[in-house]
């Protein structure tokens, strides 16, 4: 009897330190197969706790004499107050989450004046500020609390709740970010209202954090990634706006975003400029009417310094943040060659560095596999092995964009540039081919720019363009990389747009294809920037110019049956200026060559020509 007593009350024992065990069992993050899984303890919003505070940064642009500080949210689940469990961060900053201003009529620059003159004042409007504290956005939250992070977000500075001036790209749009990752690492001060002396920690981050978002909200990882700052160990840039001049220009070409004609930075500042109304005169006139008016120059859409401090390729320096890159190839308002060109230098640097492209337009993140991989690595330090996964991925025509294919790296290795003449014929359509003309010819188009450029591609014949199509492929052709145009001309003007198509043909009748379903490639340029996109001179009426540029970067596999054009015309009237009709372009066709990056090279078109 004694002996069984004691075996009961041991069992009893044990139960109960099973019970305390599984009780006091603390929920942390869980990995499968290299990534984090959703924890049921994590995904409950009503165990979520929502805070703002205010980070001071190193700078003051409002002209109040006191450091700005940027709002910000806080979202993580509870057993980080409860628990004491510390999550690395997923951070998105954005100007646009306190509102942006009304599409009213003159908020844009009229573009309907001769090239090199001045176009007339436009409506400059006032941004309503909305949106309630704690929560400046939702965004991530759904996607990454889950899975063990904590979310942060930030309103940019001069926008919503963050003091400061929007500057589209200056340096405080750098530190912004930089100030909030110093904080989350215990390097800088938050504050619990915009202008006490109350502190707040973050005693629940690991201090590494990823940071991610589209578009402009894709833009500011990349501007926080080149500082060089502590902590910031990976980012996810969707569709980023690498440098504001490739995004308002194009080879000393004044150039809109595609269905925002007349955008300008200074427009951009007016739409985002949420921030303090009494603070925003200071920063319209110091800003928008100083240092924009001074610099942009609408007139010569030169490279300039004004310009090169918002190109953040010239900032890549200090950059040591892991790079995963999104984008579009038929995305016409941030241009494939944004993400492009960062990719190309962060590779050359040694980042470890990941590019997916996609056949869509403006943004479009990578598959959430992709994503969660990158983050579980950097983050939370899983050996899940993504630094050896390919460095490319691209959704192929008709594809899920969940279901990428892989290549070894963007462009494809085997593409080479293969070299096509054209030859007389344009007004309705010339060859593009292998052999070089024999003899010297000329063509001329004249600019009307009430043609729209997929108008022009579809007539049998036209004055105000000129066409160069290949022979009809038998095999599919996969061109990947940079097209690069060189083109010797002359204008019966001192001034003239250049506009390029690489269209497939024939065009897509069906009225509710999209347009990008024909157009491979597209490229834009100032003849009057020949020489550099620093330096432009006005053309010698009939004097011909040689100029070479690059069309944006394309993955595309062109069916069998179609035929590769390429379309020659002036004004874009979806991206350009729009002088009156009338300049002449004459195309020296012997001073003209197209080279076409194709996978397998000359041998390759060659046998989907045959």
């Amino acid at each position: 009897m004694k002996n069984n007593t004691a075996r009961y009350f041991c069992i009893l024992c044990l139960c109960i330190s099973i019970n305390l065990s599984f009780a006091q069992q603390k929920a942390v993050p869980v990995f499968k197969d290299g990534e984090a899984q959703i924890v049921k303890a994590f995904n409950d919003p009503e165990h979520w706790i929502r805070h703002d505070l205010w980070v001071e940064t190193e700078f003051d642009t409002d002209g109040d004499g006191k450091l700005d500080r940027m709002h910000v949210d806080v979202t993580r689940p509870d057993q980080t107050e409860t628990e004491g469990l510390k999550l690395p961060i997923v951070y998105e900053s954005s100007p646009y989450y306190a509102g942006v201003a009304s599409d009213v009529p003159g908020l844009f620059w009229n573009v309907n004046h001769e090239l090199g003159e001045p176009a007339a004042e436009r409506v400059h409007p006032e941004v309503i500020r909305v949106g309630k504290r704690p929560v400046i956005s939702n965004s991530q939250v759904k996607k990454w609390v889950p899975r063990g992070y904590i979310v942060v977000h930030s309103s940019s500075p001069g926008t919503g709740l963050s003091q400061g001036s929007p500057t589209v790209g200056g340096d405080n749009e750098s530190l912004a970010p930089k100030a909030v990752i110093d904080w989350l690492n215990g390097r800088a001060k938050g504050y619990t209202t915009p202008d006490g002396t109350e502190t707040v920690s973050a005693f629940w981050s690991t201090g590494k954090v990823g940071m991610t978002g589209t578009s402009y909200n894709g833009t500011i990882p990349l501007a926080a990634a080149t500082t060089g700052v502590d902590g910031l160990e990976a980012i996810i840039p969707v569709a980023p706006n690498t440098s504001y001049y490739h995004y308002y220009r194009s080879n000393g070409l004044v150039r809109s975003p595609s269905g925002y004609l007349g955008e300008d930075i200074d427009v951009l500042y007016d739409f985002i400029h949420s921030g303090d109304e009494s603070k925003r005169a200071y920063s319209n006139k110091t800003i928008r009417d100083t240092e924009m008016k001074n610099g942009m120059d609408r007139e010569t859409g030169d490279y300039n310094a004004f310009w090169a401090g918002r190109d953040y390729l010239n900032d890549m320096k200090p950059m040591k943040a892991a790079l995963l890159m999104s984008h579009g190839f038929n995305d016409w308002n941030v241009m494939p060659e944004h993400s492009y060109r960062i990719y190309k230098a962060a590779k050359d640097k040694g980042l470890p560095v990941q590019m997916y492209y996609h056949q869509n337009g403006h943004g479009g993140p990578p598959p959430m596999t992709m994503m969660n991989r990158w983050f579980t690595h950097y983050l939370h330090g899983v050996d899940n092995g993504v630094e050896q996964d390919a460095k490319a991925w691209i959704v192929r025509e008709n594809d899920s964009p969940n279901e990428p294919t892989s290549y070894a790296d963007y462009p494809n290795p085997d593409a080479k540039p293969v070299s096509l003449h054209i030859t007389a014929g344009g007004q309705k359509a010339g060859e593009l081919t292998l052999s070089k003309p024999t003899t010297t010819t000329q063509e001329t188009l004249v600019d009307d720019a009430s043609f729209s450029g997929d108008s022009l591609a579809n007539l049998a014949e036209s004055n105000h363009r000129l066409l160069y199509v290949t022979p009809t492929l038998t095999k599919d052709l996969h061109v990947s990389g940079l097209a690069t145009l060189h083109i010797k001309l002359a204008s019966n003007k001192p001034a003239a747009n250049l506009s390029v198509w690489l269209v497939a043909l024939p065009w897509n009748a069906d009225i509710n294809a999209p347009i990008t379903d024909n157009i491979i490639t597209r490229g834009w340029a100032d003849p009057q920037n020949y020489k550099s996109i620093e330096t432009s001179e006005a053309l010698k009426p009939g004097q011909f110019y040689n100029l070479t540029f690059d069309l944006q970067p394309d993955d595309q596999i062109i069916k069998k049956g179609q035929q590769i054009g390429l379309m020659i015309f002036s004004s874009d009237n979806n991206f350009t200026l729009l002088p009156k009709a009338g300049t002449e372009l004459t195309i020296d066709l012997n001073g003209t060559l197209l080279e076409l990056p194709i996978v397998g090279g000359e041998n390759q078109f060659k046998a989907a020509i045959h």
